[in-house]
Formats: C-alpha cells, structure tokens, sequence
C-alpha cells in the first residue's frame, strides 16, 4: 500500500512537528479555559475573536502537515466573517458549525493525536536515551549490571514497536484530523448560498448608486448648459434682428456651451465606460490612465486574451482607485502595476512606496470596491503595513475572449 511505504524517518519527523505545536497548543487550551470562565460575566465572549484566529492558523498549519503526508488536499472550514458589534461578531462564531470543528480538532490534537505522535516521533529517541543510560554516557557512570540490562531491553524492545506502528500511527493521526477538519457539504453550499445573495445585493446597490451619480452629474452639468445653451438660441434668435452684434454674441456664447455640453457627457461616459477600455482593452486603458498621474507608475503587464468587458471593466475602475488612493492618501513617490493571469483568474496587482497603513474599513474606497469584485466571485487582498509598501492584489476569475497582440510593459 501506499501509505506502508511510508519512510518511518519521515513519520517520525511529523511526529516531532506535532510535538513541537504542543506547547502553543497548551496556551491556546489554556486561553480556551480562561474564555470559557470569563464567559460568565460577557468577558469571555469579547476573547473568542483572537482565539478564533489563532484556533484557525494552527488548523491550518495542521492540514498543511497532513495534506504533504497522507499526498492529498486536506480542506478545512471556510468561516464567515462576522459583522457587527462585538457581541453579534461573538454569536455569530458560536453559531458557526465550522468553529466546533476546530475545537473539537484541538481537543483531539493535545490529547489522542499528542500520544499518537509521541510515539511516532519520540519513541526513538526514548530507546537512544535508554542505551545511552545504560552505559553511562548520559550521566558519566554506566547503570548498575542489572539495570543497564533492564534498560537496554526495554530500549531494544522500543525499537521494533516504532518500526512497525510508527507510520500506521501517522497515518491514523493525520486520517482522523482529516475527517475532524472536514467541511460539511452543505454548510458550504448554505455559504455560498449566502455569499451569492450579499454579492447580489451589493451589486444592486453598486448600480443604484451608479445610476444616481450618472443622474447628479447629468443634472448638475449637461443639463443646465443644455438649458442655457436653449435660452441663448432663444435670445439670438429675438435680437437677430433687432441688435445682430448681441445675437452674434450669444451665438458664440452658445457654441462654447455646446462644447462644454459635449466634454461633460464624454466624463459622464468615461465614468461608466472609458472609450479607450473599449478601444485598447485593459492594459492599453491603464497605461493611459497612468500618464495623468503626478507619480511616475510602472505598468507591467501580460494576458493571454482580453477578459469579459464587465471583469475589464471592474478590473479597470479598481486599479484607478488604488492608484487614486496612493495618490491622494499615501504620500507615495512610486507606484506599479502587474496585470497578468494565472489559468482561468485575472491578476491585477497595485503596490506603491507610501506611508501604509491602509485598511478595508477607513473608507478608503476599498470595500466598495471589494464588494463590487464579489459580484463577480472576486477577491482582494490588502497589505500595507505601518512605514508602507501598500500592496493591493486583486483576483477575478474570468474566461478568456480574443487573443491578445503583444503583451507590454514600461515606465510611464
């Protein structure tokens, strides 16, 4: 079988691994307590957050481990992320089944699965140690006669019980944090389920505010020039005879409205879609987006086809606001673009050399963002420590359309 021919070397450095997370996993057990009975007075609920994270990043690690023995993916829950308050963010990870998983999995791992990798990892060290005693190079003077027999049997009877169990051990190990971590099926299908129904909804939102904006901006620019621009006609048109000099005038007033009408419906189309994304496809878009910008941007881009427009168009309007923010809000003196694609995912990615500090939630623009990219099963990743760089990495699954001439990068 496969899993026999496992190096027992190799379970046994698993092994050790496990033993070596047993120490964080004791104060995380002991944090766990200390939640639990604070819980009482409503502390402890506030405590469940930190826990959470830390509970999910060792399950992890552990499924990695796992994953690399037993040569499969092993998956764990996805949790949603709560919302709210304190206290709803604190109902919601108790309400989560995936939570219980990774509890109970922590159980298992400083108990049951800590003796089974004990064994596998340590039990030859503890027959090295036993001859060792036995003939006195741990502590200098070899055992009595007796005992250095005694332990060097027990050492030697050590050895072939590790041989053999060792990785049938592992492999129980790793199998039963497998089945413990294993995602529920339907839990997954009621979030995505649910993710599909926020995504929707912010995609409704997102279009309504849209509409709003295209509305304000008709009104408060096109419209009252057009307005004006029919008063000035009507005016010229009762002087023409009267005082041609004045009509002429307002004429001439007229022709400058009607050009000033013009450039403000061209931004309202901009707004919704620029020509030039229509006309040279995303990379041409940014590279020409970037020549406007008071910072020098380096463009580095790569796409086998030219994706849908409206992922285009998604991509096209967050890379403009990542770079309106390091602009704005960074104090940057630099920024770059890497637009390529990895399978079936669109990349873009956007990094400047500001100050950081960048966040979802200090409106930024940043989560009107994420929430438009969710729309189209999107993800955006955010990294901008303190002292910068910001670096801000999108991902939009897509298929691929018309075949792209050259890819292109420079300085602009």
């Amino acid at each position: 079988m496969k899993h026999s021919r496992r190096s027992r070397w190799l379970a046994a450095a698993y092994g050790l691994g496990h033993l070596l997370m047993i120490v964080p996993l004791s104060l995380l057990m002991a944090y766990a307590a200390l939640a639990g009975a604070l819980s009482v007075i409503g502390i402890g609920l506030l405590m469940l957050g930190p826990f959470t994270r830390l509970l999910e990043s060792f399950a992890r690690l552990n499924a990695a481990m796992a994953g690399s023995f037993l040569g499969r993916d092993v998956p764990i829950p996805a949790m949603a992320e709560p919302t709210g308050g304190p206290w709803q963010r604190a109902a919601a990870l108790i309400r989560d089944r995936g939570w219980w998983q990774y509890l109970l999995w922590l159980l298992f791992a400083a108990s049951g699965g800590l003796v089974m990798s004990a064994i596998a990892g340590a039990l030859p060290l503890g027959s090295i140690a036993l001859f060792a005693t036995a003939f006195g190079l741990s502590v200098g003077a070899a055992a009595p006669g007796w005992v250095s027999l005694l332990l060097s049997g027990i050492g030697a009877g050590l050895l072939p019980v590790w041989w053999f169990a060792s990785p049938l051990l592992m492999i129980a190990r790793m199998e039963t944090d497998a089945a413990i971590l294993r995602p529920d099926p339907n839990m997954a299908l009621q979030r995505r389920v649910a993710d599909l129904t926020t995504s929707r909804a912010d995609a409704v939102d997102a279009s309504a505010a849209e509409i709003r904006r295209i509305e304000r901006d008709l009104h408060d620019g096109a419209q009252a020039r057009l307005i004006a621009l029919g008063m000035n006609l009507g005016m010229a048109a009762d002087l023409l005879d009267r005082d041609p000099e004045l009509a002429r005038k307002l004429l001439t007033e007229a022709r400058a409205s009607t050009g000033a009408a013009l450039g403000e419906l061209r931004s309202v189309v901009r707004g919704i879609h620029p020509p030039v994304l229509a006309d040279r496809g995303l990379i041409g878009a940014v590279q020409a987006l970037v020549l406007d910008l008071p910072i020098p941007v380096t463009v580095d881009a790569a796409l086998p086809a030219r994706p849908p427009a409206p992922v285009e168009t998604a991509a096209y309007f967050a890379t403009a606001e990542f770079l309106a923010n390091a602009v704005k809000h960074s104090g940057a003196t630099a920024a770059w673009v890497v637009i390529g694609a990895r399978e079936d995912v669109l990349r873009v990615q956007v990094g400047d050399d500001g100050r950081g500090g960048a966040r979802v939630d200090r409106g930024t623009g940043l989560a009107g963002i994420a929430r438009r990219l969710a729309a189209f099963d999107g993800t955006m990743e955010v990294s901008s420590p303190v002292g910068g760089p910001t670096v801000i990495t999108v991902e939009v699954p897509c298929g691929w359309l018309s075949p792209k001439t050259t890819p292109s990068s420079g300085m602009a």
